[in-house]
């Protein structure tokens, strides 16, 4: 098998049907009223949006944008909106700052220093909001992880990796983009650098120290068992580097799992 880009194509209109079909039939089965999503103004949000809106209609989707003083960017507000807009989306602001610095206050170890920390309750905070309009309107919350930041484990349990269901999870990033340029998104979104904005100027793929092209097609590999060194070889790359990815997806699947827990009631 030759890693090339071409092994991550898609066929949209058959995704683009699938996707919006799995939608369309949880809604339906948890008889809920529609969806909530956080719109960040990046582009997995603005592809989960964009899907939503074909698989349940736009009237029927809650979109919050949730900013907070020390990440706030007017321009992401602007491209949330611009989704927002472009789908016919009804949107919600609301600033976190306040809940935030109240839960910081009542933390009695709590290491301002420490921003991984710091960053995870931000995205914990979110996602507390997005469940509670889900309780108080009958809807679910659809979330918009993506494959390639699930896979290394680059979000927040019960976070941003919280959700009634992940339209995206199994489309890397780089398919996610090229979906939502497909489903017309604009490219300044859907190629624009990805971050959870738990801190200032925080980048994913400086983060992960990979770009997504690579990252996504050393992940393919290694989904369809291909040792280490082929990996790296047909990538040109070291293979310390693959070696470095797959540890990291070993190390991250409890990230992946819901709680696990013995069967007692096994026979010894």
């Amino acid at each position: 098998m030759k890693l090339t880009p071409s092994v991550l194509n898609l066929d949209f209109t058959e995704t683009e049907t699938k996707i919006t079909h799995f939608i369309n039939k949880y809604v339906s089965n948890s008889q809920a009223e529609g969806v909530v999503l956080g719109l960040s103004g990046g582009v997995d949000s603005a592809t989960v949006a964009a899907l939503c809106s074909k698989a349940v209609g736009s009237k029927n989707i809650s979109a919050l944008l949730l900013p907070e003083k020390e990440t706030k960017k007017q321009k992401d507000i602007n491209d949330a909106k611009t989704i927002a807009k472009q789908f016919n989306i009804e949107t919600q602001t609301i600033d976190i700052t306040q809940a935030l610095e109240s839960i910081y206050g009542t933390i009695p170890i709590y290491d301002k220093k420490n921003q991984i920390c710091k960053g995870n309750i931000k995205a914990r905070t979110r996602m507390i909001i997005l469940y509670y309009y889900a309780n108080k309107l009958n809807k679910i919350v659809c979330g918009g992880s993506d494959k390639s930041e699930t896979l290394m484990g680059y979000f927040t349990k019960w976070g941003d990796g919280a959700a009634d269901l992940s339209p995206i999870k199994d489309l890397y990033k780089t398919q996610v983009r090229k979906l939502a340029i497909n489903l017309g998104i604009p490219k300044t979104i859907a190629l624009k650098p990805s971050t959870p904005a738990l801190w200032p100027n925080q980048t994913a793929e400086e983060e992960l120290g990979i770009k997504y092209e690579t990252l996504d097609l050393i992940l393919y590999g290694l989904e369809k068992f291909m040792p280490t060194n082929e990996i790296a070889n047909q990538l040109n790359i070291e293979q310390n580097i693959v070696k470095a990815i797959k540890k990291r997806l070993i190390h991250n699947e409890h990230k992946r799992q819901m709680p696990i827990t013995p069967k007692l009631s096994l026979e010894p």
